[in-house]
């Protein structure tokens, strides 16, 4: 085999490269160029994106006014009386001293 022939058959494969490319770009702009972009992205404008967080605070305050929080937290503040308070903390010291001894 000379040189002249192994030139040849490269440009042969060159020109086979090239147009499978040529093919692929089609197949890509007949997609519309969706492949190889990342998707649930969105170039919105400062403007846009204050309007929807807006828009999702005041969603917001809606349902925890609704909740009739006192706290803010959705759901109402829960007080302990003073005679549970204590029952716990009598409780605790009791697993405390049998802790204490079992050691």
């Amino acid at each position: 085999m000379d040189i002249a022939s192994v030139v040849r058959q490269l440009r042969q494969e060159r020109d086979r490269a090239t147009k499978e490319v040529q093919r692929l770009d089609s197949a890509i702009v007949a997609l519309g160029g969706t492949y190889g972009k990342r998707t649930g992205t969105r170039n919105l404008s400062a403007e846009a994106r204050e309007k929807i967080a807006a828009a999702q605070r005041e969603r917001w305050a809606k349902v925890h006014a609704s909740k009739g929080s006192s706290n803010g937290a959705g759901r109402p503040k829960r007080t302990m009386s003073a005679a549970a308070r204590a029952k716990i903390a009598k409780a605790q010291r009791l697993r405390w001293a049998k802790q204490k001894k079992a050691a």
